[in-house]
């Protein structure tokens, strides 16, 4: 619906104080008075308008209608916008004058040197308004309430009101009467309301007469009442009501919650079970052994800076999600990892003084994948969500007091934690491959992975990135794949077994090894040698120096042995540990000290 008329010989000034006032208490800025004067009426009655410089208009005539494509369009806020030919606009006969419902045009705008107003009031539907508000990013109080449905059959009255006070506050003549175009009449929406529904919903039986008063002071009118059912007509304005049971809350809100007593019995069974849904079930066992181990939970936003994936080869900016629309720069992207967000909460925390954080989050990440994309057209196959389990450590891990001495938080403090997380889950050490990690963000990391899939990445986060975030101690940071880590433990299940009754033994060798063999080579070798016998591998030494080859390094290992069966005896643990020795020495060149 389209209503105007024309206000000839006004003057454009600025606006009483009275009015100023009022736009300034709910934040408008007053700009003069028939601009103050739409605001004004929009605000007191819930309906938008929009006055025109009517110099812009000389045959009188407005369409509403699309332009070609990529029109371009300057609004009033000063942006040049290219139109799509979807846009909804307010035109005269050769150009442009409005988006229509969203954001008026510079060159029609009223201003001092405007004589002749033409004033709007319309109705347009909330999709177009939704989708072309949504397509350039705007959002104002007019596409605000056209969105949410306005009143078709109230625009006379709002343009009546507007035009009498423009001519008491600007003067003028208004030329003629309203021109309204409603091709198409929205009529009361009609709903069937049954008495017994209404009280069951309720829970009480509410009088007839209470009903009817309640629905004639909401200014729902009743057509016809036939026995326990009304036939009602409800308002235009009201959008939001549309079924019985919308008027059924309406009856509840005005009859009083508080009017609706409490039942003295319950009948029904209570007795039911919920399965179990297996991820948030682990995600809640490892946060309490987490939150148990003095970690602290964080929950940040998805949203994230677009200047975190500048120039990151690790995540790079292409594979990020990014909005059409965002809230503002800082929450233009989705974010492809964690580690952002927790780097703000230390930030955050240490300039308030609080220096030593054991923090943990879970939380969703997301990526485009640029590899399967197939021209212009993007499909839903192309994103990827996963969740993830962030780990952070900073500042100190103890504090100093009368019996222990002050220690900070180390990589080998974070590598125990996410060890026994996963152990927890069921993966144990001997499943877990731990090999060097570059990357941008970690000035010495490891990654973790199985033999069938990587499951995550820890280690020192770089200095040029903590510099970023103001910190001035070392962070340690784990993420973990949290996906990969279900679907890694879904046949796996942890189970309690017997405090073995027989005695473990140990046994230490001092290895002399080239400089390039890693502990994890020869974990991996001697588990692959006893892996009945052999319980635990444990490095306690390392030297390197005078007295060895200058490629040489000593490993000092230690090996416990267990029998869950028996006591084992010096015969088999020398066999043991002589099969150890000799697939040591073959495989990686290791020589007994």
């Amino acid at each position: 619906r389209y209503s105007a008329l024309t206000i000839r010989g006004v003057e454009v000034k600025e606006s009483p104080d009275w009015l100023k006032d009022k736009l300034t208490v709910i934040g408008l800025r007053p700009i003069n008075n028939v601009v103050d004067i739409t605001n004004f009426v929009l605000h007191e009655t819930g309906h938008p308008m929009h006055a025109f410089d009517a110099a812009y208009i000389p045959s009188g005539i407005v369409s509403v209608r699309t332009l070609p494509d990529k029109t371009p369009f300057v609004t009033l806020d000063g942006q040049q916008f290219e139109l799509s030919d979807q846009d909804l606009m307010i035109c005269n006969e050769t150009e442009g004058l409005c988006i229509a419902g969203v954001f008026g045009g510079l060159r029609s705008g009223v201003t001092e040197a405007t004589k002749d107003v033409f004033l709007e009031s319309a109705y347009f539907h909330p999709t177009w308004v939704r989708k072309t508000a949504r397509r350039h990013g705007l959002s104002t109080d007019s596409s605000f309430r056209f969105e949410r449905g306005a009143d078709p059959n109230n625009t006379i009255f709002v343009l009546k009101r507007a035009a009498l006070l423009i001519k008491e506050l600007a003067g003028g003549t208004i030329e003629g009467d309203i021109r309204d175009a409603y091709p198409s009449v929205i009529e009361k929406p009609k709903v069937a309301l049954s008495y017994q529904k209404t009280c069951s919903l309720i829970g009480k039986e509410i009088p007839k007469e209470t009903i009817k008063s309640i629905l004639n002071s909401l200014e729902i009118e009743i057509e016809e009442e036939t026995g326990d059912a009304l036939t009602l007509r409800i308002p235009t304005y009201r959008v939001d009501v549309l079924r019985d049971v919308d008027v059924v809350e309406d009856i509840l809100r005005i009859y009083g919650y508080n009017n609706i007593e409490i039942g003295t019995s319950l009948k029904g069974n209570l007795s039911f079970e919920t399965p179990t849904d297996r991820a948030n079930a682990l995600q809640a066992l490892i946060s309490e052994q987490l939150t148990a181990n003095g970690f602290h939970e964080v929950m940040n936003n998805s949203l994230t800076k677009r200047a975190y994936y500048e120039n990151n080869a690790l995540y790079p900016l292409q594979e990020c999600v990014a909005l059409i629309n965002p809230l503002s720069n800082d929450l233009s992207v989705m974010r492809r990892t964690l580690l952002y967000g927790g780097l703000e909460n230390i930030a955050y925390n240490r300039n308030r003084k609080n220096n030593d954080l054991r923090l943990y989050e879970f939380g969703n990440c997301y990526r485009f994948d640029t590899g399967k994309r197939n021209g212009d057209k993007l499909t839903l196959a192309e994103y990827e969500e996963e969740t993830h389990l962030g780990l952070w450590i900073c500042g100190k891990r103890t504090r100093k007091n009368w019996e222990a001495v002050e220690e900070d938080g180390s990589a080998y403090e974070l590598k125990a934690y996410v060890e026994n997380s996963l152990k927890r889950l069921g993966l144990s050490h001997q499943r877990l491959v731990f090999e060097p990690f570059h990357s941008d963000i970690f000035s010495s990391g490891i990654r973790i992975s199985t033999h069938a899939r990587n499951i995550g990445q820890f280690g020192i986060v770089t200095r040029k990135l903590r510099k970023d975030f103001d910190i001035d101690s070392e962070v340690y940071y784990a993420e973990l794949n949290w996906n990969a880590i279900l679907k890694e433990t879904a046949n796996h299940e942890v189970q309690f077994t017997e405090i073995p009754r027989y005695p473990a033994v140990s046994r230490d060798l001092a290895l002399l090894v080239d400089k390039d063999v890693t502990f994890a080579q020869i974990e991996s070798i001697a588990r692959k040698s006893e892996k009945k016998l052999l319980k635990e591998i444990s490095l306690f030494d390392v030297y390197e120096g005078k007295n060895l080859p200058a490629d040489k390094k000593s490993y000092a290992v230690n090996f416990v042995l267990q029998d869950n069966e028996k006591t084992l005896n010096d015969k088999q643990i020398d066999a043991v540990m002589k099969k150890i020795q000799l697939n040591l020495e073959k495989e990686v060149g290791a020589a007994l000290r």
